[in-house]
């Protein structure tokens, strides 16, 4: 069963974490079955920014991004070459280590 090793994250998990999935679950729903509350105002539709991650190490083992993702990244805060959004970056067989971004640009927030 794959880890995703998440670094630490003063808001969301600030001790960092490490969580198991299954193959084939979005990173998105993996961390919200595990406590971890990242923002996903379109319900991981692949409508918005705010589940944005950055995957440090793993990333050539996940799907590629499509062009709708590609075009909602660039609209993301602190993009990076590691730049994905989570309820689009689907666990394979391997590790990932994620590390969850200080901002997001979410103009709805409830929880703030």
């Amino acid at each position: 069963m794959p880890q995703l090793i998440i670094l630490p994250n003063d808001e969301f998990c600030p001790e960092g974490i490490v969580i198991e999935t299954n193959p084939g679950t979005s990173v998105c729903r993996a961390l919200l079955d595990n406590g971890i509350e990242i923002e996903h105002a379109c319900e991981m539709s692949n409508a918005c920014t705010t589940c944005h991650v950055y995957v440090r190490e793993g990333f050539d083992t996940i799907e590629e991004s499509d062009e709708i993702e590609d075009d909602l990244l660039d609209k993301a805060w602190g993009l990076d070459p590691d730049s994905r959004l989570s309820c689009q970056a689907i666990v394979s067989e391997d590790d990932l280590v994620i590390e969850i971004p200080k901002y997001t640009i979410n103009q709805v927030s409830e929880n703030h």
